[in-house]
């Protein structure tokens, strides 16, 4: 081998020296944010059902406050709207969480919000999730 021609060899390692360092790097933090997302995001689906669940049950927790006394001379189920919001308010606050109950005639609807804190994603900035559930329940008799 010839002096010029070992020369040039050793010239060409010399650029691309650090080049796998760097590679390194963008895939640890690739697979770090792989992970923040699955980790964090499997959390923030577990919130959300949570957030449906908690919904639905206040909902059919509203909906059983019928007008007792127009029950009593019609047969007529009709919800009693203030007593509605209230019962599903009172089962929200019980199981920790808050959200808007809305009565429109004999349905009570209810919404819940979650912020759920991140694990790895805070790493990035990342803090929280929001999610929310909704759940709607019918007075009506039973057959």
């Amino acid at each position: 081998m010839t002096a010029g021609l070992r020369s040039r060899l050793a010239q060409s390692g010399d650029d691309e020296a650090g080049m796998v360092t760097a590679f390194v790097v963008i895939f640890t933090l690739a697979l770090l944010a792989m992970a923040g997302l699955v980790l964090d995001g499997g959390l923030a689906l577990a919130a959300k059902v949570q957030a449906i669940d908690d919904a639905q049950a206040a909902a059919r927790a509203g909906a059983q406050a019928i007008d007792i006394p127009l029950y009593r001379t019609t047969g007529q189920i009709t919800l009693n709207p203030q007593a509605a919001v209230a019962d599903a308010e009172r089962y929200l606050a019980a199981s920790g969480h808050t959200g808007t109950v809305t009565v429109t005639g004999d349905q009570v609807t209810v919404t819940v919000s979650v912020t759920q804190p991140t694990q790895i994603l805070s790493i990035v900035g990342i803090d929280s999730i929001g999610v929310s559930g909704t759940g709607s329940a019918t007075a009506e008799q039973a057959p």
